[in-house]
């Protein structure tokens, strides 16, 4: 079992994800905005988290952004799970750190596997050094 931030303002959406991966085994807390999603972050590091692009306050790759450049929270592994379908919005999300990118809507068991597939990578993985390491 795993802990999972899903940080969703489509309140449906977050209900269909938190069931899809609670039927999975983890546990899934869902946060309304960036902002929500960061202080949650900042609070309980998660196992993974979940972000859609368009979200208020502070959008998905400038949250992406700046868990990436805290020493605290760098290297959780992070989703994109968004209804952007095209390349370019592929490229941002993965530019500002994304993981993996998933499009709305989305198979139940794809969304399964890759979260799946992200915390084993995570696990089995050598941890990145901090941001105020790979500065010097």
């Amino acid at each position: 079992m795993a802990l999972i931030f899903y940080a969703e303002d489509d309140s449906l959406m977050g209900e269909l994800v938190q069931a899809t991966l609670l039927d999975a085994g983890h546990a899934v807390g869902v946060l309304g905005d960036g902002e929500d999603a960061l202080r949650a972050l900042r609070r309980r590091k998660p196992d993974l988290a979940i972000v859609d692009m368009a979200m208020p306050q502070i959008s998905g790759s400038e949250l992406i952004k700046i868990v990436r450049r805290d020493p605290e929270l760098y290297d959780i592994p992070i989703l994109v799970l968004t209804a952007r379908r095209s390349a370019e919005d592929e490229a941002i999300a993965r530019q500002a750190g994304a993981n993996g990118y998933l499009r709305k809507p989305f198979e139940p068991e794809r969304l399964v596997s890759m979260v799946n597939q992200l915390l084993e990578w995570s696990r089995t993985r050598k941890a990145p050094k901090p941001p105020e390491e790979r500065a010097l």
